[in-house]
């Protein structure tokens, strides 16, 4: 297919493929012309894979292109594909200051507890430490008490992504599930939590009957 069908059935303008193509996101058609270039269906599936990862998961042009690599990648480890794309994540808590803070140690404490194998420079440590010595900050430690439920939902979260990958049945399979589920699994988990408060907040809190409801009239 033509650039413009292309742009057409994966709903993305011309000129921004052409900027995949320059920024090596997308693998370049093959010539058909001194001008031209013809596109498959394989060009279309990684086309909307880079959109979402770009639009959904907010990852950056640089990460993406990470990432994309190490799907690529077929001498890779599933393992290593794993830790590519979490890094990838877009960070929008800063890490702590220093290296060793309340936080931090809180944190390494409920790791240890749940016996999860975690290097010290994850991300996601990092930032459950920063989250925690800000609570302290503002004056709310008493909302770290809920570090351990969390934690216990985060490892729940974990091991449904572990299985999908694991049900996989080749390596390329299971490393577009690691990518995909890890980046874009970031954005379901954020919008069901969301949707979870919704449902949470209206059955602990519920609003008080409307004056001409059929309860206040009886």
């Amino acid at each position: 297919m033509r650039v413009s069908e292309l742009s057409r059935r994966a709903d993305v303008t011309v000129p921004t493929i052409k900027y995949y193509l320059r920024e090596g996101l997308l693998a370049a058609g093959e010539k058909s012309g001194a001008n031209q270039a013809d596109y498959d269906d394989g060009h279309l599936a990684r086309l909307r894979l880079i959109r979402s990862l770009l639009e959904v998961g907010g990852l950056s042009v640089a990460s993406a292109r990470a990432v994309l690599a190490a799907l690529d990648d077929e001498g890779l480890a599933v393992g290593y594909v794993f830790e590519v794309a979490s890094h990838a994540l877009p960070v929008t808590v800063p890490p702590p200051a220093s290296a060793i803070t309340p936080g931090v140690r809180r944190v390494d404490e409920v790791i240890a507890a749940r016996g999860w194998h975690v290097s010290r420079e994850n991300a996601g440590r990092a930032i459950a430490a920063r989250v925690l010595d800000d609570y302290a900050a503002l004056g709310r430690a008493d909302l770290a008490a809920n570090v351990d439920a969390y934690a216990e939902a985060a490892e729940l979260v974990a091991r449904a992504d572990l299985d999908a990958v694991a049900a996989a049945t080749t390596r390329a399979a299971m490393t577009e599930t690691v990518v995909v589920g890890t980046v874009l699994g970031d954005a379901l988990f954020v919008g069901l939590r969301r949707a979870a408060h919704e449902d949470a907040a209206m059955r602990r809190f519920p609003p008080p009957p409307a004056p001409d409801s059929e309860e206040t009239r009886s």
